[in-house]
């Protein structure tokens, strides 16, 4: 936090967000020094077909980024 009160991502962690399907609104934080891979693949385990989610990363000002859903041309 600054001297005005001012919230800042200098010195944390990076802060990752995930949107859109099952994962969508988790955040995930790691150290700067941690590199974040560029795919996070998601598979939802049950009693029928396993089911595979691919998110991409984009970064965002330095300080982490968004994890989108891939999405599938159809």
């Amino acid at each position: 936090m600054t001297a005005h009160g001012e919230l800042t991502l200098a010195g944390g962690p990076d802060v990752y967000w995930f949107v859109g399907g099952p994962l969508d609104g988790r955040v995930q934080t790691r150290e700067p020094s941690e590199p974040a891979p560029a795919t996070v693949r998601y598979m939802h385990l049950h009693d029928g077909p396993k089911i595979v989610h691919h998110y991409d990363l984009h970064e965002v000002a330095g300080h982490g980024g968004e994890y989108r859903l891939r999405e599938y041309g159809g």
